[in-house]
């Protein structure tokens, strides 16, 4: 489904086709964790309205941030040279991206709970499949948007280039608008 983590993908796939195994590698620091506590138990935590609206609020600025931040360099020159900022810079984007959004905690905290504990039906082999799999799945889908993006746009002028960096301040901007003011309702 289109989220933070999904416009961040784009957006830093124009610029390096590694960036998705980089951004889900910043996704799972946040996700495993999540996932071992919520297996331990943690789960009322995640749906304590204090903590949802603290994290929505928080989270949404952060995206917010980070979709202004995009649109306004979308303009700078891309280099595709090997830069160790970059890397980092796709890394820090899938933490942020992940731990800003608080429908991800939520899910994980009731849909996400539940896959845990029928994975566990199949003791903590079964447990761990489930996390190889899943994490799997982020991996290779983020992989291929990315290097899509990448490879695709060179084909593209500026007008489809500034398309694009619209949809993804829009997407980040928009869901951080919804977060804070989510944390409100």
């Amino acid at each position: 489904m289109p989220g933070p983590l999904f416009a961040v993908t784009v957006e830093k796939g124009y610029k390096n086709k590694a960036a998705g195994a980089l951004i889900t590698l910043g996704h799972g620091a946040i996700e495993f964790p999540l996932i071992f506590l919520l297996y331990l138990g943690l789960s009322n935590f995640f749906t304590s309205a204090s903590i949802q609206k603290v994290i929505s609020l928080v989270g949404g600025a952060i995206l917010i941030y980070m979709g202004v931040h995009a649109f306004i360099t979308r303009k700078r020159k891309v280099h595709i040279e090997y830069e160790e900022s970059k890397h980092t810079s796709s890394f820090i984007a899938g933490i942020l991206a992940t731990g800003a959004n608080p429908y991800f905690f939520l899910w994980w905290a009731t849909i996400g709970t539940m896959l845990i504990m029928n994975a566990y039906l199949f003791g903590f082999i079964g447990f761990l499949i489930f996390i190889v799999i899943h994490w799997s799945c982020d991996f290779l889908w983020n992989t291929f948007v990315t290097f899509t993006i990448f490879k695709l746009h060179r084909f593209w002028g500026e007008k489809m280039y500034n398309l694009i960096f619209l949809f993804c301040f829009v997407l980040l901007v928009g869901f951080g608008i919804w977060f804070i003011v989510s944390a409100f309702l």
